[in-house]
């Protein structure tokens, strides 16, 4: 199948699609003319690979997991990468979850300004309040 199927079957955009090809995650046949030609295979195999891809995970890694779609085996050296790139999300929801208490806090100081207080006042209470 072409590219523009293989697209709309998968449920990516073509440009997706090249650029999968370019990391060598979905190798593509080339035809006599230099079309791009795909297999039925490869349509779970790009799915697999947006999910991936979905879930946050750098191409890097991306590679480093694919082989799991052809063998059925999770090696250990996979599940090591599948580890770090959860810590490394979870660090990073972290990170937002602060950011966010962070401006709940400059909200509730710029409503009781709002309301007539004053800001130093409010963010001296703040502060005392955070601890």
């Amino acid at each position: 199948m072409r590219i523009g199927e293989l697209a709309r079957r998968a449920g990516v955009s073509v440009r997706s699609l090249r650029y999968y090809e370019q990391q060598g995650l979905v190798p593509a046949d080339r035809t006599s003319g230099g079309h791009r030609e795909y297999a039925e295979s490869d349509v779970p195999r790009v799915r697999f690979v947006q999910l991936l891809f979905s879930a946050g995970l750098p191409s890097r890694t991306v590679v480093q997991i694919l082989p799991f779609l052809d063998t059925g085996v999770a090696t250990p050296r996979m599940r090591g990468h599948l580890d770090d790139e959860h810590a490394r999300l979870q660090a990073r929801i972290d990170e937002l979850t602060a950011a966010r208490d962070r401006l709940a806090d400059l909200r509730e100081i710029a409503a009781q300004a709002a309301a007539g207080r004053a800001p130093e006042q409010c963010a001296l209470e703040a502060r005392v309040a955070a601890g």
